[in-house]
């Protein structure tokens, strides 16, 4: 130490060498090299590039909803009779996971079913007979129709022949009222050439007595004429009856026809409602055992023990498929929604995966896997935010085969790359962040690339 020597401060200067290194006007120059040193990087660090990002969490999941976590409903209210499989079991497709029995009196019969076909049986007899009397009755019907038209016949040849008695009458009656007018001429002639001396009086009365019978045969066919009209009427009358008589025999016929007809159809309907029930009861016995719809891993079991009974709808297990198509839904606040868009990149850090992230340089983060934003749901959920699908970036590498459904994951958007300075001046003013557009990133690295 300088202090233990014998030399004094004010001798320092004589030595050279001294002088070089302990120069007061190198020090200052040292603190303006430093000075100048660091505001030059400071210029440099705040006009590198920085990608502005969206980073929000979620979980891993699935797009596909047949290889989701599916829960296992009991479809019919029973009463556990067995139980096939606990929790962390594997199973496959068709594998038994529980029995369960009836508990509901209207199917405790066991010959149910055998009850039901006989009752379909019965119907099918019922039906068989009311087609024979709907065939009966619809024979009748003809029957009734022929015999009408020949009924008919009968009484339109006897309305022809009245209809001519009345003509044959009328000319009758008409050669009488002629005979008698000429009678009538010719007696007066006689008493004019009686009462004049010309004809005796045994002439006068034979012509008399013409008259007289041309008179009655004047009256007699008069009569004769009314009769048959009166009889031509009353053959028009049966005509009618006739035709009312078997028209109403004939739609009390097709009246009956009809109503087994009827019958039949709602016998039919009968036969149809207890097939239906019978296939109800047949569908409802499959119920009895419930198989697992697809292969996975048996969690969560709901009931526990035999006899305990379930409702209809009632959950008794869960099973998570083991290989399924990895998507991550992730959820962004609904004002960076403008911001995100289908085909939009993404970095992803898995929960379990150590990851050193740097949010503005992404290319620079160790332990994120890329992603690409397949679908954005138009709905807010329930969390009030919107929710995000990210599958694989097919051009990044592959996302790690440990991870597991439902595990976390946190996602970091990717926009617009800009100057450090922009960013801080973005922050400071509260501006947002550039859109992000999948064609202007495409046309960027086509130029990267040539």
């Amino acid at each position: 130490m300088f202090l233990d020597s014998n030399i004094s401060p004010s001798q320092f200067n004589k030595f050279k060498s001294f002088e070089k290194v302990m120069r007061p006007d190198r020090s200052k120059a040292s603190k303006k090299y430093m000075v100048l040193f660091l505001f030059i990087a400071f210029a440099v660090l705040l006009s590198l590039p920085w990608t502005q990002t969206i980073q929000s969490v979620g979980q891993v999941s699935t797009l596909n909803p047949r290889e989701r976590p599916q829960q296992i409903n009991s479809v019919i209210a029973g009463r556990i009779a067995q139980w096939n499989v606990k929790d962390g079991d594997i199973v496959k497709k068709g594998d038994t996971l529980v029995r369960i029995t009836e508990i509901k009196e209207e199917y405790l019969d066991p010959s149910q079913i055998i009850r039901v076909g006989e009752q379909i049986s019965a119907k099918d007899a019922t039906i068989g007979f009311y087609l024979d009397k709907a065939s009966a009755e619809g024979s009748q019907s003809v029957a009734l129709s022929n015999s009408r038209k020949l009924k008919l016949d009968q009484v339109k040849n006897k309305l022809k022949q009245y209809r001519l008695l009345v003509q044959s009458d009328s000319i009758s009656f008409i050669a009488s009222k002629n005979h008698l007018e000429i009678a009538s001429q010719q007696l007066e002639r006689q008493r004019q050439l009686y009462d004049a001396g010309l004809k005796s009086l045994t002439e006068f009365e034979q012509r008399q007595q013409a008259y007289q019978d041309a008179l009655s045969r004047k009256i007699g066919s008069e009569n004769k004429f009314y009769n048959s009209r009166n009889e031509l009427l009353n053959v028009m009358i049966e005509q009618s009856a006739v035709e009312q008589e078997y028209m109403e025999k004939i739609l009390k016929a097709d009246g009956s026809r009809y109503s087994t007809l009827s019958d039949i159809a709602t016998t039919r309907s009968e036969v149809a409602k207890l097939k239906n029930q019978i296939s109800n009861y047949r569908l409802r016995r499959d119920f009895y055992v419930i198989t697992a719809p697809q292969s996975g891993q048996v969690i969560r079991t709901s009931k526990a023990g035999i006899g305990e009974t379930l409702k209809e709808g009632d959950p008794l297990l869960e099973i998570v498929p083991l290989t399924f198509k990895v998507a991550v839904e992730i959820f962004v606040d609904p004002v960076d929604l403008p911001l995100v868009n289908n085909g939009q990149k993404v970095r992803l850090q898995f929960d379990g995966f150590p990851a050193i992230v740097f949010s503005g340089w992404p290319d620079s983060s160790y332990g994120t896997f890329g992603g690409e934003i397949t679908a954005v749901d138009p709905s807010i959920s329930t969390n009030g935010k919107f929710r995000v699908w990210v599958v694989p970036d097919p051009r990044d590498k592959p996302w790690p085969d440990e991870i597991k459904y439902g595990s976390g994951a946190k996602g970091i958007a990717l926009l617009n790359d800009v100057p450090i300075i922009y960013e801080l001046w973005r922050q400071l003013n509260g501006f947002p962040p550039e859109y992000y557009t999948v064609a202007a990133t495409q046309e960027k690295k086509k130029v990267n690339e040539e």
